[in-house]
């Protein structure tokens, strides 16, 4: 049985190797250029800035604002495919497993300082902030804003933290020439990526749980993706171990239906019944003791 600290650092380790995987241009980051090869042409699952230096794909969120941003208007059916064909498979385990930005913040709340929340208050209003991102920044901002001539990539522009920690601030610290240039615009992004990281400290990923417009995606197809975590309902005793575990509170109710359930495993392993799976065996912590189970009586339900 896989414990829930070597859970963790497996989890870890997916979310390492591929951000390096996927921001793994090491000349860029050295000498301040963006990687423009034939690979920037394809995208990734997660939150990956075009602008990064490192980035060897391109990001959908941003890929979905450049379709938009074309004149006329064009339904960006490629883009809706990627989303619909990774939300199918993975559902909101992009958020749990790849995404760099959610393994920043996940590593910001170990830091064993201030008494750690898992929500703001007045959550269940907030949680609703990143949809409205992804309607009105990513979605009509993108359409509707212009920047010159040009229409505006909203969500980059404004708000994306994850651009200006992967993508502006390494940019800046070796281009002597962009430090000059920096303005009123980079100095707000920055003070939004300062207060998302210091927030991150104390509650459990608030850029994911309220602002980020993937999470809002990805959350739609957690009822029916292929990645989901089985509730074997006979079988709890109602001990809500598992809401205790998990790190944004969900009931065992709303455990992988929730569109915030990002499939950390974290509820599987503290499960005392064992009547948490994942499917396909993602979580190996229960699939041995699962299995044993089923050749048990039956304890008591809700």
């Amino acid at each position: 049985m896989v414990s829930g600290d070597a859970m963790n650092r497996i989890r870890l380790i997916v979310q390492l190797v591929y951000t390096i995987l996927t921001n793994g241009y090491a000349y860029g980051f050295l000498h301040g250029k963006i990687y423009q090869g034939n690979l920037k042409y394809a995208c990734v699952p997660g939150l990956n800035c075009y602008s990064c230096p490192g980035a060897l794909a391109s990001c959908p969120m941003g890929a979905l604002q450049a379709l938009l941003n074309k004149q006329g208007f064009h339904i960006p059916f490629g883009v809706l495919g990627f989303f619909f064909l990774f939300g199918s498979l993975l559902g909101r385990s992009v958020c749990g497993w790849l995404c760099p930005f959610g393994m920043v913040q996940d590593l910001l709340f170990r830091i064993p300082i201030f008494r750690k929340k898992k929500r703001l208050p007045f959550h269940r209003v907030l949680t609703f902030g990143k949809y409205a991102v992804l309607l009105l920044l990513a979605g009509l901002g993108s359409l509707l804003l212009f920047g010159g001539f040009a229409r505006v990539p909203a969500f980059c522009k404004f708000l994306c933290p994850s651009g200006t920690l992967l993508g502006a601030l390494p940019l800046l610290a070796v281009n002597g020439q962009l430090r000059s240039q920096a303005g009123g615009l980079f100095f707000w992004k920055f003070g939004i990526l300062i207060a998302l990281l210091l927030l991150s400290v104390k509650v459990y990923r608030p850029f994911c749980q309220y602002l980020c417009p993937l999470g809002a995606v990805y959350g739609w197809f957690n009822r029916f993706s292929l990645v989901q975590i089985h509730w074997e309902e006979e079988q709890c005793i109602s001990c809500n171990v598992c809401q205790k575990a998990c790190p944004v509170g969900l009931s065992v109710r709303e455990i992988s239906r929730s569109p915030e359930c990002i499939r950390c495993g974290k509820c599987v392993d503290a499960c005392p019944q064992k009547c948490l799976h994942g499917t396909p065996y993602l979580y190996k912590s229960t699939s041995a003791s699962y299995n044993k189970l089923q050749k048990k009586p039956k304890g008591g339900s809700l």
